[in-house]
């Protein structure tokens, strides 16, 4: 294990739970938190993507981090606050913030919409990470920025103190075999898609930041578990058994879908926020037998 590793085996990618005027459910929130450490859940991402963070307000996501720190950090779980923006200085004060509240690290995703070169990539992070004094997670997922991070450029990032791991959802495995090939015990890595874990586990990844787990945190725990145990059949065995709720959870924009099934399983999750819809009920009522409610 890298002297770095924030956290091992899976992390819940913290839906927002909004009320009807869709102002932010800090009750339901709670109540969510407590149920995945219930469940053995040690590390959370809030205001990451699946928490609508490109619609919360600074002061709000400010609130959720703390939120999240009060009620987790006393029973042991690390709270990693997703900070990042396509404005380098935006994302700077973003994270000086969560380092205030005494978050434990920062998810930091590759600008969007101007994206940028490699050579920007690289600035970027470096600039984040010399300002904001927490260890920095590295988020690439092109499907929602058009943009990813190079092997090479995960090296040379990798050499920098604080920047200590990534969440890969490029689903590029011949990217990310080369990119852990390079950046070996310097740079952990984990799985940015439930569906990729097992795979991203087999090659040496640290666990998983999940959808699936804000409604089946044992399971997806158990999953990681097994796979960090070396027993890999076991962990296939366990993925492949949920894939089809994995498929429903993505049969459109997450996290569409999941917060529906935080309220089926009456969670309070609420609406998504605009432009975010109300999901489809062919699709709704898949994902409630998936779920067995009803």
């Amino acid at each position: 294990m890298s002297r770095h590793t924030v956290f091992t085996g899976c992390a819940t990618a913290l839906i927002t739970p909004f009320k009807k005027d869709f102002s932010v459910n800090y009750e339901a929130f709670e109540k969510l938190i407590d149920f995945q450490l219930d469940s053995g859940i040690k590390a959370f991402v809030v205001c990451g993507t699946t928490g609508e963070a490109a619609t919360l307000s600074d002061e709000e996501q400010s609130e959720l981090i703390s939120c999240a720190i009060s009620r987790a950090k006393p029973r042991g779980a690390a709270v990693i606050a997703g900070a990042g923006s396509n404005s380098t200085s935006h994302a700077i004060k973003l994270s000086q913030r969560a380092a205030a509240l005494g978050a434990d690290a920062l998810l930091h995703v590759t600008p969007y919409y101007n994206k940028t070169t490699q050579r920007g990539l690289t600035e970027h992070f470096k600039a984040i990470a010399a300002a904001a004094e927490l260890p920095v997670i590295l988020y690439s997922v092109p499907s929602r920025t058009g943009l990813s991070i190079a092997p090479e450029t995960y090296l040379e990032l990798s050499r920098v103190e604080n920047i200590v791991a990534a969440k890969e959802a490029s689903g590029d495995f011949t990217l990310i075999s080369r990119a852990m090939q390079l950046c070996g015990d310097n740079l952990d890595f984990y799985s940015g898609n439930d569906d990729h874990t097992v795979a991203l586990m087999s090659l040496g990844a640290k666990g998983l930041i999940s959808v699936l787990s804000n409604v089946k945190p044992a399971e997806a725990q158990r999953m990681c578990s097994l796979a960090l145990e070396g027993d890999f059949k076991g962990a296939a065995r366990l993925q492949l058994e949920f894939m089809p709720l994995i498929t429903a959870l993505f049969s459109e924009v997450n996290p569409i879908p999941v917060k529906d099934a935080c309220n089926l399983l009456g969670f309070e999750a609420g609406p998504c926020r605009l432009p975010l819809s109300e999901m489809n009920e062919r699709k709704r009522e898949t994902l409630e037998g998936l779920l067995n409610v009803g």
